[in-house]
């Protein structure tokens, strides 16, 4: 095991049951998909357990809680994140959680409620 690989513990959002321990080589953000046992899962929550060495604090584990979901299929890149959805739509939320407000399971490709969105919107 290397060094900067740590014990990432994967629960269940909702239920607390334990779906397993990985190494990880990334920070997983809220919002980031991770693939586990061929199943997706959607990243909630994190939260970083540490153990006291040598009077300094050192992180031991981190458990993630995370959902069941489908993969995203529709993504854009917003400055240094992945969001859900049509970016170019006006009920796009900008969110790694929520595609929009109007159809959250998506998808966006022939959606009824599209409209533009206007030339100055920030999506952050």
């Amino acid at each position: 095991m290397e060094q900067d690989l740590l014990p990432t513990e994967l629960i269940l959002n909702h239920s607390q049951q334990s779906l397993g321990n990985v190494y990880l080589d990334w920070m997983p953000q809220p919002g980031a998909h991770i693939d586990f046992d061929g199943q997706t899962y959607a990243v909630m929550e994190r939260r970083h357990r540490y153990c006291l060495k040598a009077n300094r604090y050192h992180l031991s584990k981190i458990h993630l809680y995370v959902q069941s979901t489908k993969s995203p299929e529709e993504t854009s890149l917003v400055g240094d994140r992945w969001v859900i959805g049509d970016i170019s739509c006006r009920y796009n939320a900008a969110s790694e959680l929520l595609r929009c407000a109007v159809n959250p399971d998506g998808p966006c490709q022939g959606c009824g409620d599209y409209e533009a969105a206007s030339p100055n919107r920030s999506p952050t």
